[in-house]
């Protein structure tokens, strides 16, 4: 039996709750575990994460409550920064210290001409391919469920951009790398084909997200801390979120009155002029004049602003944005 603290809070027990929590994953973890477990913690209704960490990962794993889920997607489609500990000489089947090993090999002596040269093709826009223990769906179905039955899996080769990959630290049989990447960009990945290009083949023993776009510097939070401050009362909790404005930092974001609000929220276009429209048909956060977040728009290069998707906040009677 279950104890009491351990239970899951009842449906009704549940709020309405928005807002980002920038959690440090702990590994051993997978990111739905740890999505459902600060739903539970924060008794939220409504809660998602802007893209998986692989359960040796640890790290940045933004998750989204509420309205602010209806930004994961552009968050998962930043750029993210990583750093990760490869051991050289052994290929497994993961690509991660997780993974069942396939073939040892002996390490060459590297000198830094060799490594740069291994490390040079694996920047900029390459084309990749995804570990077979992947979260990809193939035929409906994600890679690594296919692999666990055993069946062959010819993960898909796909174009990524790597910004930055360099060795920060190395010994006899490591590298210690920092990846600067796009998204949809493998670590294991890069790890795998690095150490091909010396000749031993590599895997990855440690992974951590240092960051996210637009969150380069955060104030991450661990599932520990979280779990201490459920016994002091839910505004110690929420005090650990982000308002929603915060993952839209990175979008221009277009002021509107209260009656450029309401003809919005009643699917109407309006025309905004300022220089923000130099970019056709680019992604804009539509924002109330107190700096709220009213939801999302595209505006084109005639400088016509239509809204994509509203948010929902609690409302006056006579709030602009009610009829949505």
């Amino acid at each position: 039996m279950r104890s009491p603290q351990s239970r899951v809070p009842s449906p009704e027990s549940r709020r309405s709750l928005n807002g980002l929590l920038l959690l440090d994953k702990p590994a051993g973890m997978s990111s739905n575990h740890a999505l459902q477990q600060a739903k539970r913690l924060f008794r939220a209704q409504k809660a998602g994460h802007t893209g998986s960490l692989d359960p040796l990962a640890t790290g940045l794993l933004p998750i989204c409550f509420g309205e602010a889920t209806k930004i994961a997607g552009i968050l998962l489609g930043k750029t993210k920064a990583y750093e990760t500990l490869a051991c050289l000489g052994a290929t497994t089947d993961t690509d991660d210290a997780d993974g069942a090993t396939l073939r040892e090999r002996l390490v060459p002596a590297i000198d830094d001409a060799t490594l740069e040269a291994a490390l040079a093709p694996l920047r900029g826009h390459i084309h990749q391919r995804a570990p077979i223990y992947a979260a990809l769906k193939q035929g409906g179905e994600p890679l690594y469920v296919k692999a666990r039955r055993g069946e062959a899996v010819d993960a898909p080769v796909r174009e990524v951009d790597v910004h930055a990959l360099d060795c920060i630290e190395r010994g006899a049989d490591w590298l210690r790398l920092r990846v600067t990447c796009g998204s949809g960009t493998y670590v294991r990945s890069l790890v795998r084909d690095l150490g091909e290009a010396l000749g031993c083949g590599a895997h990855v023993v440690e992974l951590r997200r240092l960051w996210v776009d637009p969150f380069t510097h955060p104030r991450m939070h661990t599932m520990a801390q979280l779990q201490a401050l459920t016994g002091e009362g839910l505004a110690n909790l929420d005090a650990c979120l982000l308002p929603l404005e915060a993952g839209l930092a990175g979008l221009v974001s277009i002021r509107v009155d209260a009656e450029q609000a309401r003809r919005l929220a009643q699917g109407q276009a309006i025309a905004h002029t300022s220089g923000a429209s130099t970019m056709p048909a680019s992604l804009v956060a539509i924002l109330a004049e107190d700096g709220h977040a009213l939801g999302l728009g595209l505006l084109d290069g005639a400088g016509t602003l239509r809204t994509q998707r509203l948010f929902v906040r609690p409302m006056t009677d006579d709030d602009p944005w009610r009829s949505s």
